[in-house]
């Protein structure tokens, strides 16, 4: 790592004027944090999220945390297709967009499994299926960034805890809360790395990153209202972990790093320097999430589940269809 890597300051961050990012699910938690801390820099945060309300109360919030904040709001449900191509139809128009944090997600599972109307497993569709329209769809206005723009897909580090080779992605045979939360995740950062793969391959000025918060909790991230507000309880059972955790607050700057840093390589893990918790640095990421064959089988899975196919790989498939038409 060079020494300018080593000198990132996570609380005060390279001025950010002029640009624009999207973060999704930024009305709470790690995705809210990021939008303040992007805010705070000076870019133009659009935060996305499903419910106008709470939206709002996270707006408001950077508001009176940053009074200077340039934010607006975009109402983005990641487990709705129909959601995610009527929110990309409104940023793609833009004049340009920087960079986009994949953030939004379901982090505790429904015990049972549910299908959402597009008919995807639930966790699945918005953890990972939105993620992938989305990105797809963007990446003509982040093309158009006048520096690479950056993609950067939320990992977890529970991918490197369990092997969860995802052979059975919508779960329709043996599923479990805690297995559709790490399948999610290896997916996420399986097309994170695939995704940088291709569009270097198709020579675009565009990067796709992965990070991961480490373990952050909501009871050691400090007390917002309308965004963080745990119970007394919740507060005494995560300080009990304080030697293992860190608040959310903290835990979004691996991702923000990973969307700003100019040094910051497509293709690269980052996380907190302890693993699960300290300052952001690059890392290593599961063998499972970074196999170049997985990612194929995997964007090949999410293409055929969503029906999307990215701008980028359009060429090349219709230039596989020709050669199987013609025998070449």
């Amino acid at each position: 790592m060079s020494a300018r890597r080593d000198q990132w300051n996570p609380t005060s961050l390279p001025a950010q004027t002029g640009r624009a990012f999207l973060v999704t699910g930024s009305n709470a938690g790690l995705g809210y944090f990021a939008s303040e801390q992007l805010a705070r820099a000076g870019a133009h945060v659009i935060m996305s999220g499903r419910n106008p309300n709470r939206l709002a109360a996270a707006r408001a919030a950077i508001g009176r945390r940053v009074p200077d904040a340039s934010v607006e709001t975009l109402l983005l449900d990641t487990s709705n297709l129909g959601s995610v191509r009527a929110a990309a139809a409104s940023v793609g128009g833009r004049a340009r967009l920087d960079g986009v944090l994949l953030n939004a997600g379901i982090v505790h599972p429904p015990r049972t499994r549910e299908v959402t109307g597009d008919g995807n497993e639930l966790v699945l569709a918005t953890n990972v299926l939105g993620h992938f329209a989305l990105a797809g769809a963007l990446l003509p206005v982040l093309a158009r960034a006048e520096l690479p723009a950056r993609m950067v897909w939320l990992g977890s580090i529970s991918t490197a805890m369990w092997s969860y080779d995802p052979v059975d992605p919508q779960l329709e045979q043996d599923y479990s809360p805690w297995r559709a939360y790490v399948q999610s995740k290896v997916i996420a950062q399986a097309l994170g790395f695939e995704a940088d793969r291709r569009l270097r391959a198709h020579g675009l000025a565009v990067r796709s990153l992965v990070a991961h918060p480490g373990y952050s909790v909501s009871g050691r991230t400090p007390g917002i209202r309308g965004v963080n507000e745990p119970t007394r309880g919740a507060r005494f059972v995560d300080n009990l972990q304080a030697a293992v955790t860190q608040s959310k607050e903290r835990g979004a700057w691996a991702p923000v790093r990973a969307l700003i840093d100019p040094d910051a390589e497509g293709g690269t893990f980052w996380g907190p320097k302890g693993g699960l918790r300290g300052m952001p640095r690059t890392a290593r990421p599961a063998a499972l999430t970074a196999d170049p064959a997985r990612g194929e089988r995997l964007w090949a899975f999410c293409e055929e589940a969503t029906a999307v196919q990215w701008p980028s790989d359009r060429g090349s498939s219709e230039r596989r269809r020709w050669r199987r038409r013609s025998g070449r």
